[in-house]
């Protein structure tokens, strides 16, 4: 969210500037350009989960069914 955040201000800053080679197709692209470089950036650069630990013990209960009664 934080990217298409930042995407979304560099196209609000991009639009403020009223440069004239900024046409709307112009404006079109680089906004589809922005968002698009945001989601790729995010998805690689930020992990979605807690990595799991490598050193991880399972400590071995023993679980013995009750002993049969004659």
């Amino acid at each position: 969210m934080a990217a298409m955040a930042g995407a979304s201000g560099a196209r609000s800053w991009l639009q403020a500037q009223h440069t004239t080679w900024l046409t709307p197709k112009r404006m079109r692209a680089a906004t589809i350009t922005l968002f698009t470089a945001a989601a790729i950036g995010s998805s690689v650069t930020i992990s979605g989960s807690t990595p799991g630990s490598h050193h991880h013990t399972h400590t071995a209960t023993s679980h013995k069914a009750p002993a049969a009664r004659p």
